[in-house]
């Protein structure tokens, strides 16, 4: 689904936390999911960690529905990944650059004419696929208008289809956030045209293609990627709620497909995504040139910034990286060499950001049992 770009950019502080983990032995996860769920706005919470590829411990508190209804979520439920799914996205398309299918100078205006034409993206001549997916095209973001953090859509439009181009050219006219290359600047857009480039490409579809390169190959069987409206996360699940005009929460379980083309249209599980995370980090996926192009630098190619943080408490250092939408927020503490991964799904009823440090400190008494 669609990823709340104001969200991410909280999250992208939060990653500054110190993050540390234990040599191999898990913390107590459900007491850590009991605490997160305590968290004001939090709905449902379910987490899941893995060590050497093998679960460590899963946990799931607070309710199904809202107002403590439905029950607990399924430990094992699918939950949006939000960003979390641009890394996939990343993953694949630097597949095709290693196969010399396209490569990373190549400019957008060559790959995508249609988006170059009558200017609908500015620059699209200068723009490279490196700087796509580093987030530093300057290219603006379709979420929201410079100085709101308040979607830029109709987000309780459940049935519309939106081609991808059409949601690129709701950025026609808006502010640039730079010069091609110049500096981060988050943009869900950048992912949406990557989609675009990999369907182009490769002449099928950007589900099929990550279905394919990643999902088959490491066995996330319960892993796919959404792409029109009516369709939601398959099974029990937990529901978020987003406030409409009135305040009224409005459950948000079926948003709209067809908007996270790309920049977050995957639906997982705690299992897969830590699957795909140790995968990635072992380098199953890419060589390490290509690997450094999506992790290298403050581009935070899935959504939030790479953060390496340490304490003489804990032998390894942790990287977070994490997913925001309309009613939920993910987030995956994990360690740099593959072994361990810890991923939490929060279903909530605000948007309030507090929630996202709470996730923070699970993770934190997760993987860091003594710290």
């Amino acid at each position: 689904m669609s990823v709340a770009a104001a969200t991410a950019a909280v999250l992208l502080l939060a990653s500054a936390s110190p993050a540390t983990a234990a040599a191999s032995a898990a913390g107590d996860v459900q007491q850590a999911m009991e605490e997160l769920a305590r968290t004001p706005g939090v709905v449902g919470v379910i987490g899941g960690a893995y060590v050497d590829g093998k679960a460590a411990g899963q946990g799931t508190a607070g309710s199904r529905l809202l107002n403590g209804k439905g029950g607990t979520i399924p430990a094992d439920s699918r939950f949006y990944i939000g960003s979390q799914t641009k890394a996939m996205v990343a993953t694949v398309l630097l597949q095709l650059v290693q196969k010399g299918k396209l490569g990373l100078d190549d400019k957008l205006a060559g790959l995508l004419p249609e988006v170059a034409a009558d200017g609908l993206v500015e620059r699209a001549d200068e723009i490279t696929v490196r700087q796509l997916v580093q987030h530093t095209s300057g290219i603006p973001d379709w979420w929201s208008r410079s100085g709101s953090t308040e979607p830029a859509f109709d987000v309780f439009d459940f049935t519309t289809y939106y081609r991808p181009i059409d949601i690129v050219k709701t950025t026609r006219g808006l502010p640039r956030t730079g010069e091609p290359g110049e500096k981060f600047a988050y943009s869900n857009t950048n992912y949406t045209l990557i989609g675009m480039i990999i369907e182009k490409v490769t002449g099928s579809t950007l589900a099929d293609q990550m279905d394919q390169r990643l999902f088959r190959p490491l066995g996330m069987t319960r892993t796919y990627a959404l792409t029109k409206p009516p369709q939601g996360i398959k099974g029990p699940h937990g529901h978020g709620y987003y406030p409409d005009s009135t305040g009224t929460l409005r459950d948000m379980h079926r948003a709209n497909a067809s908007w996270g083309f790309g920049a977050g249209n995957v639906v997982s599980t705690t299992h897969d995504v830590s699957t795909f995370q140790r995968a990635f980090d072992q380098g199953r996926l890419l060589p390490p040139s290509l690997r450094k192009v999506l992790a290298g630098g403050s581009a935070g190619g899935n959504g939030s910034r790479s953060a390496r943080q340490g304490t003489e408490s804990c032998e390894e250092d942790l990287n977070m990286q994490g997913g925001s939408g309309l009613g939920y927020t993910t987030l995956i503490l994990y360690s740099t060499d593959g072994r361990r991964q810890f991923e939490i799904s929060v279903t909530r009823s605000t948007t309030d950001d507090a929630i996202i440090p709470a996730m923070v400190k699970a993770g934190q008494a997760v993987l860091c049992p003594t710290g």
